[in-house]
């Protein structure tokens, strides 16, 4: 039984492969040159109103969008105060010492939780 079953399911694979990538190919946009192209959706640069708006908006925004803050669960003062200073020494983001706290109260107003 095992045996017959083995080359239906290989044919089986075989086929769905073949679906898959002509669905892909269908999908998506060529160039003249055969380069594909892809139209993402546009970025959120729009952070909502809180402590340290303007400072957050010149820092956070030169490197992602404010969907970024917004889509990451809940975290707390701690948490929020690593992630900013893993931005600004692991990634070089253009943040001083002087802009860990404020940032951090901004991002606590928007998406902190209490410790």
């Amino acid at each position: 039984m095992r045996k017959r079953l083995l080359p239906l399911v290989s044919v089986l694979c075989c086929c769905l492969c073949l679906v898959a990538l002509a669905f892909a190919a269908t999908r998506a946009d060529t160039t003249s040159s055969g380069a594909v192209t892809i139209t993402l959706p546009p970025p959120n640069n729009n952070f909502k109103p809180g402590p340290n708006l303007a400072l957050a908006q010149d820092k956070c925004l030169t490197c992602h969008s404010a969907d970024y803050i917004y889509t990451q669960p809940p975290l707390t003062k701690k948490q929020w105060t690593a992630e900013v200073t893993k931005m600004q020494k692991a990634y070089g983001a253009p943040v001083t010492d002087d802009d860990v706290a404020p940032l951090v109260d901004y991002l606590m107003s928007q998406n902190g939780k209490p410790d």
